[in-house]
């Protein structure tokens, strides 16, 4: 009896026990699904499936013409699940030879068994995820729709594909650094108008859900985003790829001819202060043979250059409008020396003459010329030259919409590093910081009669063709100096280019205007090095267009500004002036009254030389209307100067006169009243004399001319 209730108690004690445990499995199950289901099921989701983000297509840049000048390109990564319901054991045999053979043609980077064994390999172990190709374009997508198995698609097929975009640049090279560069995996610098309208370009992405598979890969549950991403807008540029294709070949060129380091240009419409091409070459590391995009030297290189002679203009408009400065007042300039507390000035190009005008000094881009001009106005107050410059807008930032742009810098006098050289050394160029496009910016507004614009990039943001905002040209300073002095200062950047050091420049269909310029730099392996530099603006006499070339570290013996920056700024030119009909007078719209081309005039009689272009119907102009005789010279192909000639003052004194030019019959006339004996040899125009123009002469002294 004893026994076997020792027994049942022990079996009781067993049941208990297991009911004990039933019913904490039964509550583990209800805590589970009741009060912790929602956190598992979602910890559970986290790691079986997971929301991704659909890229957004970024928008494209435009040139002003509507080229594609940046754009994003669908590629595409494939795949496919091998183990879908829908492919049988049969038809996957009878399709896998042929879909490998197909892979193996089309990529040609395995062979058509390295990808039947990758497929077959993916069937045998479950897996519900194959990579096929990464990066497939468009083009070889539409192909691979067509291949055995991944024709029947998704579901039937097991053909899956993501698309990815991957910014292209249609025209490779030209104005890559402008176009620019967003570098959204953080590896390196944004820049350009890529950096600058991110925002717009951007778009909005969208999302899908995707599921983990077998080994680690992901793919999509469905078909359908969970949220259609929205593309983003496009901006339209205001460079002309045409322009820009000649700019930047023309600078390519000429980088290589001279074996320089790099170099840039800018063209600028001068009414809207719109870029129309802006190219920045600088000599590849890996190859320096080549030159390359790199640096935009154009909008952000102030620190490493100074202006040089460029900055003449500026100098010698701030004491025009300071001190009312005539073009005719007269610069000593001795031997084309100087000096300023023991440092040397010297003239490159040494005029013929000591004592010259303020318009020859800028002709000729005389050092010591503009450094004695602007010291003796402000040696008593440098700071009022400083203010000036400052006023003008020299030492501002432009404000333009491409990232980097340098601070110009120009020292003012309470500089700690003011010298007593300073002021001379500011004046035609040293001592100052300034980006190429700044000092561009400066000459437009003296081409626009004063007025500054800010330099633009883009013109308008569009979606879908439809225009959103349109950037209207934004005036920075509407009066940079008076009108008296704009013209004064497009006088004297007319002769540069009739006269002066940028003689070879002259074009026969319109007339440029501009400024040399040749900076010293630094000491590179005991060699000076230079910076060679031409700024300008066309047609003179409309301007529509301006221009600057800045070549740096020119290896060669050519190293001046019209001999190495100006041919490059001639071939835009003569690009622009034959494609821009805007800039063409209308034939119908040329006026009658006056010659097609101006005749050769000798020098001689004003009255008559006058009588005569009048009837023939070509314009000219005189330094001294009252002079008797007058030498010629033609500014442009309608037009003629006369230039006084004091003969008869200078026969009253004794002295021989200037005959070179004249005809025979007035110098027969002139001379023989004088008591001189004439003898001619040849027939035309004095071409030489023998006895020389200043020597003194008496009553029945003989002269010989020869004639041409």
């Amino acid at each position: 009896m004893e026994v076997k209730k020792d027994i049942l108690w022990r079996v009781y004690l067993i049941y208990f026990f297991i009911c004990l445990f039933g019913v904490a499995i039964i509550a583990k199950i209800f805590i589970i699904q009741f009060s912790e289901g929602d956190a598992l099921r979602a910890q559970s989701e986290k790691f079986s499936t997971s929301k991704f983000d659909i890229e957004a297509v970024r928008g494209n840049i435009y040139d002003a013409n509507g080229s594609l000048l940046a754009t994003s390109l669908p590629y595409f990564e494939t795949g496919m699940d091998v183990n879908t319901e829908a492919i049988t054991d049969d038809i996957f045999s009878d399709n896998v030879d042929s879909l490998s053979v197909c892979l193996a043609n089309l990529f040609k980077d395995k062979t058509y068994k390295e990808y039947r064994k990758i497929i077959v390999k993916a069937r045998k172990s479950g897996d519900r995820w194959v990579v096929l190709q990464n990066d497939v374009s468009y083009t070889d997508l539409q192909k691979m729709k067509k291949f055995p198995l991944l024709r029947k698609g998704k579901n039937r097929g097991g053909f899956i594909y993501l698309q990815t975009n991957r910014r292209e640049l249609p025209f490779q090279f030209l104005a890559a650094r402008t176009i620019g560069k967003l570098n959204a995996s953080g590896t390196g610098k944004s820049f350009g108008l890529e950096a600058q309208f991110d925002s717009i370009l951007h778009g909005k992405n969208g999302q899908r859900w995707k599921q983990k598979i077998a080994g680690g890969g992901w793919r999509p549950i469905n078909d359908d985003n969970e949220i259609d991403p929205e593309d983003g807008n496009d901006i339209v540029s205001t460079i002309d790829i045409n322009v820009q294709d000649v700019a930047e070949n023309s600078l390519m060129n000429c980088l290589r001819k001279h074996g320089a380091d790099h170099g840039c240009l800018v063209l600028m419409e001068i009414k809207t202060g719109e870029i129309k091409a802006i190219a920045n070459l600088t000599r590849s590391n890996k190859d320096t043979s080549k030159y390359v995009e790199d640096l935009n030297y154009a909008v952000g290189d102030a620190g490493a250059k100074v202006p040089g002679s460029t900055f003449k203009l500026p100098s010698l408009v701030a004491v025009m409008e300071d001190f009312n400065v005539t073009l005719n007042e007269i610069v000593d300039i001795g031997d084309g020396t100087c000096f300023y507390s023991d440092k040397k000035v010297t003239d490159s190009h040494h005029p013929e003459k000591s004592r010259i005008t303020v318009q020859e000094v800028f002709e000729q881009s005389s050092n010591v010329g503009v450094t004695k001009i602007i010291t003796r106005y402000y040696s008593k107050d440098p700071q009022k030259y400083i203010d000036r410059l400052y006023k003008m807008g020299l030492n501002s930032m432009l404000g333009v919409t491409i990232p980097g742009e340098a601070s110009p810098y120009i020292k003012n006098t309470e500089d700690k590093t003011w010298s007593s050289i300073s002021l001379p050394w500011i004046s035609y160029g040293y001592e100052s910081r300034i980006t190429p496009l700044q000092i561009l910016n400066f000459y437009s507004a003296i081409a626009n009669n004063g007025k500054m614009m800010r330099p633009m990039f883009v013109k308008e943001i569009r979606n879908r063709g439809k225009i959103v905002k349109t950037f209207e040209p934004e005036v920075i300073n509407p009066s940079i100096c008076s009108q008296s002095t704009v013209l004064k200062a497009k006088k004297m950047m007319e002769g540069v280019v009739l006269r002066g050091t940028a003689k070879s420049l002259k074009s026969a269909n319109y007339q440029i205007a501009g400024k040399t310029g040749t900076a010293q730099l630094d000491i590179v392996n005991g060699k000076q090095t230079y910076q060679a530099s031409f700024v300008g603006y066309f047609p003179a006499d409309n301007p529509k267009y301006s221009c600057i070339v800045v070549i740096s570290a020119p290896s060669g013996d050519a190293y001046y500004g019209g001999v190495v920056a100006g041919p490059v700024f001639k071939d835009v030119a003569d690009k622009v002036f034959s494609t821009s009909l805007e800039i063409h007078k209308e034939i119908n719209h040329v006026q009658p009254q006056y010659a097609i081309a101006a005749p050769k005039v000798r020098a001689g009689n004003q009255s008559e030389i006058g009588d005569v272009l009048k009837v023939l119907k070509v314009r000219n102009q005189s330094d001294d209307g009252k002079s008797e005789w007058i030498s010629a010279i033609s500014n442009d192909s309608v037009s003629v100067s006369f230039l006084s000639k004091n003969i008869e003052e200078t026969l009253k004194r004794g002295i021989v006169p200037n005959l070179v030019g004249m005809t025979a019959r007035d110098v027969l006339y002139l001379l023989e009243n004088k008591g001189i004996r004439v003898k001619l040899i040849g027939s035309g125009a004095v071409a030489s004399q023998s006895i020389t123009a200043g020597t003194a002469f008496i009553k029945g002294t003989q002269i010989v001319l020869q004639l041409l």
